[in-house]
């Protein structure tokens, strides 16, 4: 139990590493929590550059349109919250500390990044707020990143570059596999890619 919000920042940035020992836990914990993602109406967007902006674009264009709209991206700009928000209002730190306390256990149990704690908490707190859509933003690659575990009713890839090299590959060709891990099955895809 995190007693408040600095105790739970402090823990989750000590949990700040991009690759970690045992990659399967958060698919576990996914897993052990009965797929909650399902239920979210998702886009998805990967790509090297214009993520951000894509993701806020598109969350404008739905909230225009009268959409309850929750957005994940990452790394944050000024404040932790700022990674999950709705309606471009970042989560409060008093939701974000109950949803870590009703949880507190899953972080013992599961060797989780912070990205990985953010996605869970995300998904948590999305469908608490009954969102009608997410956008997500990928955090590095795509197919093996995270947020993949969702269902997006459609995908973008703002583009592809020679990104994280160490984890992604050494061509733009490995590079765009990866990223392109996005796509699902019958799913929609918008790139602006010009080299397909």
């Amino acid at each position: 139990m995190f007693k408040d919000i600095d105790t739970f920042l402090a823990f989750i940035t000590s949990k700040k590493t991009s690759m970690k020992s045992h990659p399967d836990d958060f698919k576990r914990l996914i897993n052990d929590l009965g797929n909650p993602q399902w239920q979210l109406k998702c886009l998805h967007v990967a790509g090297t550059n214009g993520k951000g902006s894509v993701t806020n674009y598109l969350r404008s264009i739905l909230q225009q349109a009268g959409y309850r709209v929750g957005t994940f991206t990452s790394p944050h700009l000024i404040v932790h919250n700022d990674r999950i928000r709705i309606n471009d209002v970042y989560i409060s730190d008093e939701e974000l500390l109950s949803i870590a306390n009703e949880h507190d256990q899953f972080w013992k149990d599961y060797d989780l990044s912070m990205f990985e704690i953010d996605m869970v908490i995300s998904i948590l707190y999305f469908l608490r707020q009954r969102v009608d859509y997410v956008v997500y933003e990928v955090g590095m690659g795509g197919r093996l990143d995270p947020t993949n575990i969702i269902h997006a009713l459609a995908s973008v890839i703002v583009n592809i570059g020679l990104d994280h090299m160490e984890y992604l590959g050494d061509t733009l060709d490995k590079i765009a596999y990866e990223k392109a891990g996005i796509i699902k099955e019958n799913g929609l895809v918008f790139t602006a890619e010009d080299k397909p």
